[in-house]
């Protein structure tokens, strides 16, 4: 099977009887138009009138010279009542003005669009569409999908049992994916030479057609640099100064080019928590990537992580996307904290009226061991729980009223439901 089900498709489905227009959002290559492909046939199936317009064919985008002519069209097609599915928004100048135009003529139309991380979807378009659309933000593959797929789907409805007694293949695919990542056309490859053309593909496009086209740079290989300084920073501190020193770029540049990889889908940014100014630190951010694999492209390192040094890094970077897709609904930021002295807590989810910090371990675990800068935090801020995600050991431990859970990364999905 060369399909992989998305847990977002759900989401979506139940928002197709919405009338506001569903935008589903992503870097290149997530699926996204598979994905609404899959749902336009099940509609078809189901006897309503569909229309599929992609704005990648010169002749579909034609009709979008105005709203009045796009309405004609779909007019034409499926009558006054239907569903368009709009593929690749990213196309067409001012998508959001133009769609809100076409949404306040108050049709009996459902609109479904797709569209890579332009501004013009990401940032302008929440602006004109204020009130008159949801944004699903679709990320490569995750883990569950990942393992589901990998497994032929025979599991998918007792993922937990397959961890717990499957414990070995468990880490053998985790590893898999720390290497690989969750691009799907990455994931459904079975050559190792394929994986690596495909992800060649998906990040030269990236810098060559996103990132030149937005930022108008003369430089591409600047921002190339940039990505694979981040990469091999990846879960430590940034400074701002050095990387302006290592691209030969100013300050402002740097933090510009960041700021478009961020809305681009390319990088995520956590920052710190703090209480105490003078001696925690409270500028510098951590990125990591949304996509492992291409990460470890980056740096020459897909498929050749077999250290545990290089695959601790991986991990936390692996963590933080879980965590983040697991509390993507809830009003929880993820931070991270770090003394003038070294402390340290990988991450710090502020629950609102309470911290959960949380430490993520790689390596081999076989017992309670706690290490200082995490005792210093519980004894500090004296949260409820803290955990420890690392690969397969389970135990708890309280120190004070602080109660420590070692939580096999796995059932962290179980955890933050």
């Amino acid at each position: 099977m060369d399909y992989i089900k998305r847990q977002i498709k759900q989401q979506i489905v139940d928002h197709l009887d919405k009338k506001e227009i569903t935008i589903i959002a992503g870097s290149r290559q997530v699926g996204k138009t598979t994905l609404i492909k899959e749902i336009y046939n099940e509609l078809i199936n189901s006897n309503k009138k569909v229309l599929f317009l992609n704005l990648d064919n010169d002749n579909h985008a034609s009709y979008f010279k105005t709203q009045d002519f796009l309405l004609q069209k779909i007019e034409l097609e499926i009558g006054e009542t239907g569903f368009v599915f709009i593929d690749e928004i990213q196309r067409l100048h001012n998508a959001g003005l133009f769609m809100k135009g076409i949404y306040d003529r108050d049709t009996k139309y459902k609109f479904i669009i797709t569209g890579s991380g332009s501004l013009e979807l990401k940032e302008n378009i929440h602006e004109s569409l204020a009130g008159r659309k949801r944004i699903f933000e679709m990320m490569p593959v995750n883990f569950i999908e990942f393992v589901n797929y990998k497994t032929k789907y025979k599991y998918q409805n007792k993922l937990s049992l397959f961890f717990e007694t499957e414990k070995e293949a468990t880490l053998d695919l985790l590893n898999e994916y720390l290497n690989f990542g969750g691009y799907p056309r990455v994931v459904t490859e079975k050559l190792i030479s394929e994986k690596l053309k495909i992800i060649d593909d998906i990040f030269n496009s990236y810098i060559e057609k996103d990132l030149v086209y937005l930022l108008k740079i003369e430089r591409p290989e600047t921002f190339e640099l940039l990505i694979k300084i981040l990469a091999v920073n990846t879960g430590n501190i940034i400074n701002y100064n050095e990387l302006a020193t290592q691209t030969n770029l100013s300050v402002p540049t740097v933090k510009n080019y960041l700021w478009y990889a961020e809305k681009t889908f390319c990088i995520n940014y956590t920052s710190p928590y703090y209480t105490n100014p003078l001696k925690e630190i409270t500028k510098s951010p951590v990125y990591f990537f949304t996509d492992i694999g291409l990460r470890n492209y980056a740096i020459g390192m897909m498929g050749r992580l077999n250290l545990n040094q290089h695959f601790g890094f991986v991990f936390q970077n692996f963590v933080y996307n879980a965590l983040k897709e697991l509390l993507r609904w809830k009003n929880q930021k993820i931070h991270f904290w770090r003394t003038t002295d070294k402390a340290e807590v990988d991450f710090v989810i502020n629950k609102q009226t309470d911290l959960l910090p949380i430490e993520v371990k790689y390596g081999e675990i076989n017992k309670t061991t706690i290490s200082r800068s995490f005792r210093n935090f519980i004894e500090k801020y004296k949260p409820k729980q803290a955990i420890i995600i690392n690969r397969n050991y389970a135990a708890k431990e309280i120190i004070d009223d602080t109660e420590v859970i070692f939580l096999p990364f796995y059932k962290m999905y179980e955890f933050f439901l």
